[in-house]
């Protein structure tokens, strides 16, 4: 019966270490995405920060009232 066990044991192993690494793997990628999003949605928003505070003025009497 201990033979059974072993077996059972090694036949799983392979199969969930494959698991762990994919699980790894693909929680790296995410959260690569997440702070690169984030990232960029910081520097959108300075972006627009800095064009408002310059270009908010030179369009502010060019825009139609209607």
């Amino acid at each position: 019966m201990d033979d059974y066990w072993t077996n059972a044991l090694w036949s799983l192993t392979p199969t969930v270490l494959v698991g762990l690494i994919f699980w790894f793997a693909l929680r790296a990628i995410l959260r690569a995405d997440q702070r690169e999003r984030a990232a960029h949605a910081h520097e959108d928003k300075w972006e627009r920060s800095q064009r408002g505070s310059t270009a908010g003025s030179e369009l502010a009497g060019k825009q139609d009232p209607s």
